[in-house]
């Protein structure tokens, strides 16, 4: 199983598309109010308040330059780009994690801290700034801190490597190329053609052939009538 697939595994066992989610939901400086109309903007749907609310942090910047150059090159590094999909950084992800840590500044000071702790210890092991060194400079001290031994695992990188992980994880699996890749749906219009038959004979019922010609006619699944039938 590659990288990829083991991070599909854990998003649609729940165990990272949730951790992140509930910023707006739970802000109580811009409740939603009664009689707030819901933005009927397609792809949007945000009351007034949490619109302006978005728009206030986009607005804002967080992350230098120099930083969000690192967490490109980290959110590749978890997420590169594979015959199946786009890498992290071209689906968005730096963006979506900067605007979460101005969403929620509970994360601002660890991830700050982090590619602060990453830069030194990239200029202590080969004389330069994370990005500025080889792609495998870069993965040894990755792979060190992603797969610690137990002693290390409370360490400054593990941890901020976590961190980093779960929000490009998170990032990645909510964006629109993440959703092709997990192939969801969501509330798309399919075709239902009732019960198998194997498991009707499993259980000794079948359908009325009426109900067949009527109920499951392609031509008039969209717009069912039942006027004429009587069960």
């Amino acid at each position: 199983m590659n990288r990829r697939d083991s991070l599909k595994t854990l998003v649609m066992g729940g165990m990272a598309s949730s951790l992140f989610l509930s910023s707006c939901v739970t802000d109580k400086e811009t409740p939603i109010e009664e009689g707030d109309l819901i933005e009927e903007k397609e792809g949007y749907g945000r009351t007034p308040a949490e619109q302006a609310r978005d728009e206030e942090l986009y607005s804002e910047t967080f992350f230098s330059e120099e930083e969000m150059a690192t967490i490109t090159v980290l959110a590749d590094i978890i997420i590169p780009e594979d015959e199946d999909s786009v890498s992290a950084s071209a689906s968005g992800v730096p963006e979506f994690i900067e605007f979460i840590v101005k969403d929620i500044p509970d994360h601002q000071l660890p991830m700050r801290g982090g590619l602060m702790w990453l830069n030194r210890e990239s200029s202590k092991r080969f004389g330069a700034n994370f990005t500025e060194t080889s792609k495998d400079e870069q993965l040894k001290i990755i792979e060190e801190i992603a797969y610690p031994k137990d002693f290390e695992k409370r360490s400054p990188g593990p941890v901020f490597f976590q961190k980093i992980k779960n929000l490009v994880v998170t990032g990645f699996f909510t964006s629109e190329s993440g959703f092709k890749y997990l192939d969801y749906r969501g509330n798309t219009p399919n075709v239902w053609d009732g019960v198998p038959k194997n498991v009707l004979q499993k259980h000794k019922m079948k359908y009325d052939e009426r109900l067949l010609r009527i109920a499951m006619d392609p031509t008039n699944r969209e717009v069912m009538n039942w006027d004429n039938y009587d069960i």
